[in-house]
């Protein structure tokens, strides 16, 4: 178990330094092949941290390890909400001032509540990932129209986000380094992960939801609080909207689309209802004074305990 919680660590390592270079990588080269910071901001802000756990996703659904897979999409969107905006807040109030984040925080609760409804029978079927990955398609445009009547402030945040060199050589590197890195993370989480699990009496599920979905967005923890003590707190929470629409529409959708994905019925009793509830909180928060402030990002981050420790509880008491 001691070497495989160190391959596991050794594996986020990577994962978080591929994460980075290509967020770099996509950044610089759509730039330099023609399209506008602001649009390659956009992306980035909405999607871009999301590709360490596609990767890891995607070797776990390779490897026949669908739970763990299933587990991390949606534990990643709790943490988004409850650790990582919650911490963010924390470090300071979350001044949100882009109007679409509220309409995309509706479509979050939307595609959630949709995956629970297509796994009422134990199973989500190819047609129902292709309508995810269709969904995702009807949030890309939507996030590309709404997003040009946005104030100018906040289309140059956006636009400076992407900012980075250019240079096709640097960024191609950049590519590579990442791939490297992302390759070699996500197959020794995914090798780990079960092993260290299974010395604590986890499910793949377990798993999955806990120490992969923690572990591969302790980067994105840090970012958040940087980015909100820079006063940027509409990055801050268009990366956990982005992030978590991202993994239930194209992970979850694109892993069902291939093959039908089984779904544990606990998982639709507990988790994707907690996922709902966790966007439910977040709500009323935006459509007050559109500021996220200490005292909620306290309730976000004791509500994401109280998930842990009821997780926790159920496996003691089974």
């Amino acid at each position: 178990m001691i070497a495989a919680t160190a391959w596991f660590l050794l594996g986020l390592l990577l994962l978080a330094l591929g994460g980075d270079s290509v967020v770099k990588a996509a950044s610089g080269l759509a730039q330099r092949f023609g399209a506008s910071p602001f649009v390659a901001g956009l992306l980035l802000v909405a999607f871009g941290t999301s590709l360490p756990e596609l990767v890891v996703n995607a070797r776990a659904f390779v490897v026949g390890a669908e739970e763990l897979a299933l587990g991390n999409a949606v534990g990643s969107n709790i943490v988004n909400v409850g650790l990582t905006l919650g911490l963010a807040a924390l470090a300071a109030p979350l001044l949100v001032r882009a109007r679409l984040l509220s309409p995309l925080l509706v479509l979050l609760a939307v595609a959630s509540l949709a995956l629970i409804v297509f796994g009422l029978d134990g199973v989500v079927t190819r047609w129902e990932g292709g309508l995810l990955l269709l969904g995702f398609v009807a949030v890309l445009v939507f996030l590309l129209r709404q997003a040009r009547r946005e104030s100018e402030p906040v289309r140059e945040a956006i636009a400076g986000y992407a900012m980075t060199r250019t240079g096709l050589f640097l960024n191609v590197l950049r590519l590579v380094f990442a791939a490297l890195c992302l390759y070699y993370g996500a197959r020794w989480i995914v090798q780990a992960a079960p092993v260290f699990g299974a010395g604590l009496g986890w499910s793949p599920l377990l798993v999955g939801l806990l120490p992969v979905a923690i572990g591969t967005a302790l980067p994105e923890v840090a970012a958040a609080i940087a980015a909100a003590r820079r006063g940027q707190g509409d990055m801050v929470l268009g990366h956990v909207i982005g992030s978590s629409l991202f993994n239930l529409l194209v992970v979850v959708g694109g892993m069902a689309a291939l093959r039908p994905l089984a779904v544990p019925a606990s998982f639709v009793r507990l988790e994707l209802p907690a996922a709902i509830a966790f966007v439910l909180v977040l709500y009323p928060m935006l459509r007050g004074d559109l500021t996220i402030s200490r005292r909620e990002g306290g309730v976000l981050v004791v509500a994401f305990l109280a998930w842990i420790g009821l997780e926790l509880a159920l496996v003691r008491g089974g």
